[in-house]
């Protein structure tokens, strides 16, 4: 581990903690990370991943910056509306930490390029709005074999959760959940309204995005206790977490013992 002073001093209070130091932060360095969505979400994971020194980044996203973004999408700014999400967030990524390679896709997460984009990188980040993607960002990371940290936004409520069910928890061969073994597949178009139409508490998505990124740095470094295996949920009005347990379910027909998805061809249109 070879820092220049400058690093140092950018870093020290990471290299000072002793779970971290210089070989935790080194580690970061190294790692690659595939955040789909530079939204309410991808905001702050894109911000602190970035000032956590991650050192690639790659962002998925087709869309452009609104108006009506900033209340809540705090990596862009009034001068980014019309301007494409991934220029803005890589833009804000760079003056942030000039050590990061930041890599942008502008493309919608789909049946086309899931497995080439996360492929490519150590970790997945789903930042995304729909359940369509959802669903194709758990199929790919399952037969990817990535570490997905999935983070999810409502109104005032938001949940957090890591899936890695391509580790082994036990000598048997038992791994942790899946996103489909606990929900099984999307829900009836229209039946959950999108933030578009409910609304959400701005302010949440930092929290929830903070989480995610907390966690990812976790994962990346190998400290801490994993949240695999759990579901954390938060309750805006109430000010409340909950931490459910999560076991894999034998019967998830992606993970589970008799799986019947095996590749990704439920998702084409």
């Amino acid at each position: 581990m070879d820092f220049t002073e400058q690093q140092v001093n950018r870093y020290a209070r990471h290299i000072l903690l002793k779970e971290v130091g210089g070989e935790g932060q080194q580690k970061l360095f190294d790692s690659k990370v595939l955040i789909i969505g530079a939204g309410g979400l991808g905001s702050p994971l894109l911000l602190y991943l970035a000032a956590a020194g991650v050192g690639t980044i790659g962002i998925v996203d087709d869309d452009v910056v609104d108006l009506s973004n900033l209340q809540r999408q705090v990596i862009h700014t009034t001068d980014d509306i019309g301007r494409f999400k991934i220029e803005s967030a890589a833009a804000t990524v760079r003056a942030i930490n000039p050590d990061v390679n930041i890599f942008t896709h502008k493309a919608r997460f789909d049946l086309s390029n899931a497995m080439g984009l996360i492929n490519k990188y150590d970790l997945v980040a789903d930042g995304s709005d729909n359940f369509s993607t959802r669903f194709l960002v758990n199929d790919a990371c399952y037969f990817g074999q990535k570490t997905l940290v999935s983070g999810a936004i409502l109104r005032f409520d938001g949940q957090v959760a890591t899936f890695k069910p391509h580790v082994h928890t036990d000598d048997e061969g038992g791994h942790g959940p899946c996103y489909r073994c606990i929900f099984r597949e999307p829900p009836p178009e229209g039946q959950v309204p999108s933030c578009a139409q409910a609304g959400v508490l701005g302010a949440l998505c930092g929290l929830i995005g903070s989480m995610q990124a907390s966690e990812i740095l976790k994962e990346l470094m190998g400290i801490g206790e994993s949240l695999s295996g759990s579901l954390m949920i938060y309750d805006g009005l109430g000010s409340t977490f909950r931490k459910i347990k999560v076991k894999n379910d034998p019967g998830c027909p992606i993970c589970g013992d008799q799986p019947k998805i095996k590749d990704l061809s439920i998702h084409a249109a």
